[in-house]
């Protein structure tokens, strides 16, 4: 499979196909999903809708660019192609997955599943294209699960902060309103612990020194923002909290970092 250019020209052909698939799916099932939602008595979900589906439908949609520069990598026989086919198909992978999310929460379709199978073909073919240690290849799926999971906490925030805000002639100090303000902080700092894996990732692809540093970073804030959003919610709804996966699977990935096994993996000196 190493270097194998013509697979890889197939799969740049699917990354480019599951852009085109994301950029008419979230323009087919916005409005649906913002209406689905705002019937149902969720005004703030439609509102998140609003922001999250479109910043996805970019996203997917320049991941299936991106996809068609891999293309001409891989006619050229260029060495970088399955790297920048790799990102793609990770990008691509969580704009596939979240948007099934909301849209079967409202009761609709979730045609961004093509999307999300496509991208996972796409990522395990680009990484057996070049080569990536299955040790590396198992230790970013993980950290993949972390990237998405980790997204996903910062998106519920948005819909939160909307229903715990309090006009400033209302404002009355307390409670609500240190959640208002913390959910405001942490949907930002579970955004940047998402985009921390994902550089986590494609930095130990490449076998960088680095990336054990980046994924501390990203296992560190996901635990910083998840268990305080998990611990809370348990509180309020008596059960698991969804929000608590990602920095459980974040704090088992901050220790395994820590490891010298797991250093020498990333630096490319453990033997596969």
């Amino acid at each position: 499979m190493k270097n194998n250019y013509k697979l890889g020209i197939i799969l740049s052909l699917l990354g480019f196909l599951s852009g085109i698939l994301m950029l008419y799916f979230q323009a087919d099932m916005y409005n649906q999903v913002i209406q689905a939602h705002f019937n149902a008595g969720h005004w703030e979900e439609s509102n998140t809708v609003r922001i999250v589906y479109a910043l996805l439908g970019w996203l997917g949609t320049a991941a299936g660019a991106l996809s068609v520069g891999v293309l001409w990598g891989f006619l050229k026989k260029q060495d970088w192609a399955w790297f920048w086919g790799a990102v793609a198909a990770t990008i691509l992978l969580l704009t596939g997955f979240f948007p099934m999310v909301p849209a079967a929460d409202g009761g609709l379709s979730t045609p961004t599943i093509s999307v999300f199978v496509l991208a996972g073909i796409m990522w395990f073919g680009m990484l057996l294209i070049g080569g990536v240690n299955k040790k590396v290849i198992a230790l970013t799926f993980v950290a993949g699960l972390a990237y998405v999971l980790t997204f996903m906490n910062g998106v519920a925030p948005i819909s939160k902060f909307q229903t715990t805000f309090q006009k400033p002639t209302e404002f009355v100090p307390g409670s609500k309103a240190f959640w208002n303000g913390m959910y405001i902080i942490l949907q930002q700092v579970n955004w940047w612990s998402a985009a921390g894996w994902a550089i986590f990732i494609f930095a130990a692809f490449k076998q960088k020194s680095w990336a054990i540093a980046v994924g501390l970073f990203a296992a560190s804030l996901s635990m910083l923002g998840g268990y305080i959003l998990g611990i809370h919610n348990m509180s309020e709804v008596h059960r698991f909290s969804l929000f608590l996966p990602a920095p459980i699977i974040s704090t088992i990935l901050f220790i395994i970092l820590w490891l010298p096994a797991t250093q020498r993996l990333i630096e490319g000196k453990d033997a596969e």
